[in-house]
């Protein structure tokens, strides 16, 4: 099998969790990094051995070696650097969250499907085996019919200033909240009845924290929290009629602990080893590509727009709008 060829956009931490991740994969090739400064992408491919430095993302989307993008820039940029990447014939993976609001993510879905390239949102959960096991442990009925779920991800990060600035599309939301309503999305589906919140804002005006509750068909509810001002334990919890399941770290998904109407643990599922996590959206991008698909099955455009709509009805009541909106 041909290797594929990527590039990123942006040298900040992700990037080289992901860049780390690369090189450690047979099947793909981590030919260029670029960022708004040059010095900051050599000294970047240095580190990681990578061939091509670039000084500015023009530069680096118009190489004709590089196929796929990987978009590791701040939330308020993933619009115009998608929409960059696509215009220059690159496919897209897309760091979360995928974009700012539900208009630019129609807009780079679009352009991608009319240009026929992939465009992906890097939720790395949703290409994992766990995310498999979840499923299957679900659809086994172990627990019954699953009626309520809970998940937090809290973070002590509320000192990094791209996620505080509005300008950057800040804000526990769009950078940890993403988790814990794509939690319940792959539980529950998409198909949300009502969307109830509340919030705690920071000086600069973005969510410090929230709470939110979602409703869907059949009485199903989800009680999520996020936070980018506290540490939390990560853990999802789905309630059913005869058990319930715990998921340890729902931003990386640890193990899966079974327990019956008595509370005892009757099964346990661990992760299986993997280099960092990130290695299965790359693939999945990669399969995608060589299959002539706009999207990924795991994380299809539909799903990343339904994310995208509750994001924009919370931010909506809680009358917070980003300054380019």
């Amino acid at each position: 099998m041909d290797t594929i060829k990527i590039g990123i956009i942006g040298a900040g931490r992700i990037a080289s969790i992901l860049a780390d991740t690369m090189v450690k994969m047979p099947e793909v090739e981590l030919v260029g990094i670029a960022s708004r400064s040059l010095e900051k992408a050599q000294e970047f491919a240095e580190r990681f051995y990578i061939k091509k430095a670039y000084g500015t993302y023009e530069e680096m989307v118009k190489d004709p070696e590089i196929e796929l993008v990987y978009i590791a820039t701040p939330h308020s940029e993933h619009c115009n650097h998608a929409k960059l990447c696509l215009e220059n014939g690159k496919h897209v993976l897309c760091e979360k969250s995928f974009a700012a609001n539900v208009a630019q993510a129609k807009e780079m879905i679009t352009m991608a499907e009319d240009k026929k390239l992939l465009i992906t949102e890097a939720m790395w959960v949703r290409y994992m085996p766990m995310a498999k096991t979840i499923k299957e442990v679900l659809n086994s009925g172990v627990i019954g019919e699953p009626m309520t779920l809970t998940a937090n991800l809290c973070y002590l990060v509320s000192d990094k200033p791209r996620l505080i600035k509005p300008e950057l599309a800040g804000g526990a939301l769009l950078d940890v909240g993403v988790y814990t309503i794509n939690f319940a999305s792959l539980i529950f589906g998409d198909e949300v009845t009502d969307i109830k919140s509340s919030v705690i804002k920071t000086e600069t005006g973005v969510d410090a924290q929230n709470s939110i509750t979602l409703c869907y068909p059949d009485g199903k509810m989800a009680i999520l929290n996020s936070s980018l001002q506290v540490l939390s334990d990560r853990q999802g919890i789905i309630y059913g009629t005869k058990g319930y399941m715990v998921i340890e770290n729902i931003n990386n998904f640890e193990s899966i602990k079974v327990y019956d109407k008595d509370r005892k643990v009757i099964e346990t599922h661990e992760r299986p080893e993997q280099i960092s996590g990130y290695e299965y959206q790359i693939t999945a991008s990669a399969e995608a590509i060589k299959n002539g698909w706009t999207e990924c099955p795991q994380m299809p455009h539909k799903t990343t727009l339904d994310i995208m709509k509750i994001m924009d009805e919370l931010r909506n009541q809680w009358g917070l709008r980003y300054p380019f909106e």
